[in-house]
């Protein structure tokens, strides 16, 4: 569901403090926190709105859903970050950013209840710079779809391998290292392609730098989805 545009309102001043001032946020970082807290917020939700009146469930609800996370748009709708639902309330308060989708659970306030934001979009374009890919192994993997690039395969023992031998001088680069399963690579050994009369693929190359980075190793929210390249969800 798509929420509306919700430009010009505030929140009460009591409310508004507290996202500003309130508790400090706990160890985690913010475009680290858990997409479970999503689901144990909506439990709590739940929980609180057919419990007894004590309240205490509804605390807990707030606690969580305050600290669940938020994909931010930039004004072109490419995501640039994840932040918290305390972050993303008081950027849309500010009129920094509008809301465009929500979570299921709600913040009470004295006078109204707020929707928890999920995904909302800057007003303003930010301009961030690509940094370059770092070479590492797992980058590798990752440019090389996890696949040995001299037979083709997709196996689990996957290993790195330098194209001119380290022995033979060669460069630990982006255009020297490959992704090598174990029986290709034992089999090359200290050798060149050539050497061993094993054929690339492809030509390694440095892959381009990847603006959705911070989506990497996550959880993606199903509010989220149409909102992400198809390439970063496969």
């Amino acid at each position: 569901m798509v929420a509306p545009v919700m430009s010009g309102w505030k929140l009460p001043q009591p409310l508004f403090q507290r996202i500003l001032d309130g508790a400090r946020p706990n160890s985690v970082r913010e475009d680290q926190q858990p997409a479970g807290m999503v689901k144990q917020a909506e439990k709590a939700q739940a929980t609180a709105n057919g419990a007894s009146g004590n309240g205490v469930a509804e605390a807990v609800d707030v606690d969580v859903l305050i600290r669940a996370p938020v994909l931010v748009l930039n004004l072109n709708y490419v995501p640039v970050n994840v932040c918290t639902v305390r972050r993303a309330i008081v950027l849309v308060t500010k009129g920094k950013a509008e809301l465009l989708e929500h979570h299921l659970g709600e913040l009470h306030t004295v006078s109204r209840a707020v929707e928890a934001p999920s995904v909302i979009r800057l007003e303003y374009m930010v301009k961030r710079p690509f940094l370059p890919r770092k070479l590492s192994k797992k980058e590798v993997f990752l440019r090389d779809k996890f696949t040995c690039q001299y037979c083709g395969k997709k196996v689990h023992d996957l290993t790195l391998d330098h194209v001119i031998p380290r022995r033979q001088h060669g460069a630990h680069t982006w255009e020297n290292v490959v992704t090598a399963c174990n029986r290709c690579n034992l089999h090359k050994a200290g050798r060149t392609p050539a050497e061993a009369k094993m054929r690339l693929r492809t030509t390694p190359r440095a892959p381009d730098p990847n603006p959705y980075l911070i989506l990497q190793n996550r959880v993606i929210l199903d509010e989220w989805e149409i909102y992400i390249p198809w390439s970063i969800r496969e």
